[in-house]
């Protein structure tokens, strides 16, 4: 039965381009049609059980066939698969490319539920497992200017990875702020890429927090590098415990931490910034978020790539801030900066397959690019952006026009 469904699932998935599968017993069918813009991808599957896999959750059967092999790519790649069918049913217009089976559903809501207690074990254990995956394969893929792995920031002109980066930098700093010689606090402060780009630039002193025993040690020697040692600290530090040091701060910027928060901690992290932020301070959480209202985080990233993450909803980030009396001085969506961003880390990882393979293996290579794939495209047709939202915990910490944010 699992062959006609899935012909059913791909007549209706794909209309624009075409996609080409083959079966294990070797029959073949082809759906869609050429269209400019929308790639022909060929696909062979080793076995018989993957149609009934892909049934059952089109995400994670998809992605775990293709992980071992058993979903091969004869024509194009995984960027073109995952492309063809994002595009084909964007969210813009009420598209998804498949949600899991109803059982598959129930269990999922029931784990990831479990997963979001995120207690100061579970969450140094979850960034341990994306991040502490070693420094050297990270240096194969991000800016070696920055060193950052979050979305960058794409204006007029920027046409490299590291020039972007630097944008972002810029752009965030402009909207903390920033005097000499004031306290700053970043949440999640990654190789130290935001610290050193504050310090040096606008020379504040910074204190970096991060989880990742990998991203601190890596981050101390960039910052001895930069010059900058006597202005930077890097903590191994969980942000509940900054908070209880009692410890305030003149401003405080958070840059794709938040998203590791898990949602039963929002309330909990939202409390200790406003304790930690000083009455005329400013704070600037850079977040990926849901265009649409709450949801629940997939399958395959919670089991390969960020177990206990969650992707709030603007409306969760908002209510959960408000309770302590931030407010929103600024929201900027970034619709489609990260899925440029991310089109630089596959390309920059498919440059380095080999070094990446002889690190780890063929499989978790395949792995990673699937992640990097979905991302990529959950950005340019899925239901993912990026926010910047600016809080003041006083209504006169800054301008009371945006002018300030784009100077002459």
């Amino acid at each position: 039965m699992s062959k006609p469904l899935l012909d059913r699932f791909l007549s209706r998935a794909v209309k624009q381009g075409r996609l080409g599968v083959v079966h294990a017993d070797g029959s073949a069918a082809t759906y869609g049609a050429e269209a400019e813009g929308f790639p022909d991808i060929v696909i062979r599957f080793t076995d018989a059980a993957v149609p009934r896999d892909i049934l059952l959750d089109p995400r994670l059967g998809a992605a775990e066939a293709f992980i071992d092999g058993r979903l091969v790519i004869e024509e194009g790649d995984v960027m073109g698969l995952v492309s063809l069918l994002r595009a084909n049913n964007p969210w813009d217009k009420g598209g998804d490319i498949g949600k899991p089976s109803p059982l598959k559903r129930l269990l999922g809501r029931a784990s990831f539920a479990a997963e979001q207690i995120n207690n100061r074990v579970g969450s140094k254990r979850n960034v341990a497992h994306h991040y502490d995956i070693g420094n050297d394969f990270y240096r194969l893929m991000l800016d070696p200017e920055h060193w950052q792995y979050s979305c960058a920031y794409w204006p007029e002109g920027v046409t490299t990875l590291g020039e972007a980066q630097g944008a972002k930098l810029a752009h965030i700093a402009r909207k903390l702020n920033l005097s000499p010689g004031q306290d700053v606090l970043d949440i999640g402060c990654g190789w130290g890429g935001m610290a050193i780009h504050l310090a040096r630039e606008h020379n504040v002193h910074v204190t970096g927090i991060t989880l990742s025993e990998e991203q601190a040690a890596l981050a101390r020697t960039r910052v001895r590098d930069a010059g900058v040692a006597d202005r930077v600290t890097i903590l191994l530090e969980d942000y509940r415990d900054t908070a209880a040091s009692g410890r305030r701060f003149d401003r405080i910027v958070s840059v794709g931490m938040f998203e590791h928060v898990g949602r039963a901690q929002f309330d909990t992290f939202f409390a200790a910034c406003a304790r930690m932020l000083a009455d005329d301070g400013v704070m600037l959480l850079h977040t990926i978020g849901r265009f649409g209202g709450p949801g629940t985080t997939d399958a395959f990233t919670r089991k390969y790539i960020f177990p206990g993450g969650y992707i709030p909803a603007l409306s969760e980030t908002l209510a959960a801030s408000e309770k302590y009396r931030l407010i929103a001085a600024d929201v900027e969506t970034l619709r489609l900066h990260y899925a440029r961003t991310i089109h630089a880390w596959y390309a920059a990882c498919l440059a380095n397959r080999e070094a990446i393979v002889a690190m780890y293996d063929e499989r978790f290579f395949r792995m990673w690019m699937f992640y990097l794939a979905g991302a990529a495209t959950v950005f340019e047709n899925g239901g993912m952006g990026n926010y910047q939202i600016q809080y003041v915990r006083s209504r006169h910490a800054l301008p009371i026009t945006r002018d300030y944010l784009y100077p002459a």
